[in-house]
């Protein structure tokens, strides 16, 4: 039986691959080890992996498969593995980290979230994530439930912030807490809101990453608010109010256009073979 975030008693992932697109300190020379998870806990109308994220495209592994991932991923020289969604799996991510460490991954474990995280996850975590990427989407929980077809956003993430924050403090450059606002267009105000909240409850030492990649896409493309690009009008006084607050990190100059990876040749193939077998309809 699947849950509300798409997932069942199993784990689904949809790619793993080197990311060379995440903020510069996360991707270093070898790139970020990322692994998709497939499904999530928000339902967001503008979201451009809907693919793996709410309608289920992935392969179903094991934990000692997922595992050997995260080895292969730092083999290939990976800067650390970067969880992408992963909250639905929690025990079975858990268990993977806990065979992978025993066989020799040493790298930095990244929890890449939308902030919508529980308290009592976030406290599995403790000890285990070195880095936070952490997303804060909305200030108010009605843009959320509109939006991301969930009723307490903002309650549950203001709290979950706070918790990252505790267990690992700001990102320092191997360990910490980085923040992602992605300005949206008709709510430069929340990204605004949300940089105060940072500053003010959490650390203005926390490294922000200000994003102007939204394009409306599904759900969004034909919504009155979200159906557009962010304009200059927007984006810029968003960057302004992080200056202000003396906010230190990163912000894009332009939408980007294509995210680059690289394959790792053999998880490639083995998700590949989990393809075949699963179309074929055999247990994986």
């Amino acid at each position: 039986m699947k849950g509300l975030c798409g997932a069942d008693a199993g784990i689904k992932i949809s790619n793993a691959l080197l990311h060379f697109g995440e903020e510069p300190p996360l991707v270093g020379k070898g790139g970020s080890g990322t692994i998709f998870f497939t499904g999530c806990p928000m339902k967001c109308i503008y979201c451009q992996n809907m693919g793996f994220s709410q309608l289920g495209v992935g392969v179903k592994i094991t934990e000692e498969e997922l595992a050997n991932i995260m080895l292969l991923l730092q083999k290939a020289g990976a800067e650390n593995i970067n969880l992408v969604t992963a909250s639905q799996y929690l025990p079975h991510v858990l268990k993977a980290l806990e065979i992978a460490v025993k066989a020799g991954l040493e790298i930095p474990i990244v929890w890449n979230t939308s902030g919508y995280d529980s308290e009592e996850a976030l406290e599995k975590l403790d000890g285990v994530v070195d880095v936070y990427l952490t997303d804060i989407r909305y200030t108010d929980d009605e843009t959320g439930r509109k939006y991301s077809k969930v009723p307490d956003y903002w309650s549950v993430t203001q709290k979950a912030l706070k918790i990252m924050y505790r267990q690992v403090g700001p990102f320092d450059g191997k360990k910490g807490m980085i923040i992602r606002i992605l300005v949206l267009p008709g709510f430069a105000n929340q990204a605004i809101e949300a940089l105060r909240f940072i500053a003010k409850e959490l650390s203005p030492q926390i490294p922000v990453s200000i994003l102007r990649q939204y394009m409306p896409v599904f759900g969004a493309k034909n919504d009155p608010v979200l159906g557009r690009a962010v304009t200059d009008e927007e984006y810029e006084p968003v960057l302004e109010e992080a200056e202000r607050l003396n906010l230190i990190g990163w912000y894009q100059l332009e939408e980007r256009t294509t995210v680059p990876t690289k394959a790792v040749p053999e998880i490639h193939s083995f998700l590949k073979r989990k393809i075949k077998v699963q179309a074929r309809g055999k247990p994986l």
